[in-house]
């Protein structure tokens, strides 16, 4: 009984953390973009696609990792709006018909489908230039805000994102698992470290804290792909928002076209009890409980 009612305040005390991040969150980036400008269609288009939900997760990690390291939290909000701007950017040119040609993400027309395929492009350009500005505006140091910036650009260029998706526009690639695991590292699991690392950048701590982070991102970064490529098979569209079996129909090669449903299911649960670990080891509750319930979603 004493083992349930601790758990049952974990999970209370979880909820209420994880609802004040989304809120200062949400508070954020509500306030950007909203000037009466020539280009505010341009703007309409950036905030469709911000302001469209998603679970944050890449920001609430930068919000916690500062606050577990000794910073003000707060004070590192628009850190971790930047990155969600950048997150946002990749996905609105993710969707474009030169890339994946997707119609919905998170249950909406996706960007080009509403504003058109220019203003799209335009939209996750603009996104991703606001976001450094955004670090290099705020109020922290600017040491801290160098070190931010550097790990949001390292995460977003040639051997992040850019490069992730570049790898998996490839005709005929390897189809194997190093290949996989290299281009999800970067394509997903690189803004997810680095969200870890910004946290721990905006509160001042050292390389052993940034190493710890890292780690846990690329533990929660795999988990977290491995999951998706689990549900673009075993989902609906209505859980996850937009369209299912879209790899298979591609010809894409990910870990469930490699492994099958049992051994991503156990290579899930090996990745998340190595972030559980590296949590414990953080001083954080918070981060292992959010890496079991992302273990096991559905969307």
């Amino acid at each position: 009984a004493r083992r349930q009612k601790r758990s049952m305040y974990e999970m209370s005390e979880f909820h209420d953390q994880i609802a004040r991040y989304r809120a200062a969150i949400e508070a954020f980036l509500q306030a950007q973009f909203c000037q009466e400008l020539p280009q505010k269609r341009l703007f309409d288009a950036m905030r469709y696609s911000l302001l469209a939900g998603g679970k944050r997760i890449r920001p609430v990690l930068t919000l916690e990792f500062c606050r577990i390291c000794g910073g003000d939290w707060q004070s590192a909000v628009p850190f971790a709006c930047a990155l969600e701007m950048v997150h946002t950017y990749s996905l609105i040119h993710d969707d474009l018909p030169c890339m994946d040609d997707d119609d919905l993400r998170r249950g909406k027309l996706t960007n080009h489908k509403v504003y058109g395929e220019c203003t799209a492009v335009l939209a996750g350009d603009a996104l991703q230039a606001e976001a450094f500005g955004t670090i290099l505006r705020s109020e922290l140091p600017a040491e801290r805000r160098a070190r931010c910036a550097e790990h949001l650009a390292n995460a977003a260029g040639v051997d992040g994102i850019c490069g992730g998706q570049f790898m998996d526009m490839l005709e005929d690639p390897p189809a194997d698992e190093a290949w996989i695991a290299d281009l999800q590292g970067r394509k997903t699991g690189s803004l997810l470290s680095a969200a870890c690392a910004m946290g721990v950048a905006a509160a001042g701590a050292g390389e052993e804290k940034t190493e710890l982070a890292l780690r846990y991102g690329a533990a929660l970064g795999a988990a977290f792909q491995i999951r998706d490529d689990m549900l673009d098979v075993l989902s609906t569209e209505a859980e996850l928002g937009k369209p299912i079996g879209s790899d298979a129909e591609e010809g894409k090669v990910t870990f469930m076209s490699l492994y099958g449903e049992e051994k991503c299911a156990s290579m899930v649960a090996r990745l998340t009890g190595l972030a559980v670990e590296l949590a414990g080891e953080l001083g954080s509750d918070f981060l292992a409980e959010l890496a079991s319930r992302l273990s096991d979603r559905r969307s």
